[in-house]
């Protein structure tokens, strides 16, 4: 995991822990005081959100426990984890840059390509000019590579 994936992780889980989870505790609490809990549609839609809440915890807790930060500032060389490529498709020309990042960090809208992506998978190991074939659920595609860089 990057080191602002880490961070960005923390910053949610802090802000579960802190703020989200208070505020479902007192949604249950003023619920309660409504009376019947059987028929009470805020009761059970605060304890489903706490479930969530508890729920995402959990999962963040094991992923930051879990996780080996790597600084990709310090790394360098053809394409590994942590590397920002900046792609061309060789058929529409269309240039697009990725960061190559951990599962729980990946966000294709904001270039964090998951390092388990097809993509990704192909360009590990590859330099400045190659040409990549990835097979993807749209049929197959060619990047060549435009640049490497760890930022």
């Amino acid at each position: 995991m990057t080191r602002a994936g880490h961070s960005a992780l923390d910053s949610e889980l802090k802000q579960l822990k802190s703020v989200e989870r208070p505020a479902v505790i007192r949604a249950i609490a003023e619920a309660r005081e409504h009376g019947d809990l059987s028929e009470n549609a805020e009761y059970h839609a605060a304890r489903e959100k706490q479930s969530f809440i508890e729920g995402r915890v959990k999962e963040l807790e094991g992923l930051l426990g879990r996780a080996d930060v790597i600084d990709p500032t310090k790394l360098s060389g053809t394409i590994k984890f942590g590397a920002t490529v900046s792609l061309v498709d060789e058929e529409s020309n269309e240039e697009r840059t990725y960061q190559i990042v951990g599962e729980a960090e990946a966000d294709i809208e904001r270039g964090l390509l998951n390092i388990k992506s097809p993509l990704a998978r192909a360009l590990i190991g590859k330099d400045e000019g190659d040409s990549v074939e990835v097979r993807t659920p749209g049929g197959d595609r060619s990047y060549e590579i435009l640049s490497i860089r760890y930022i």
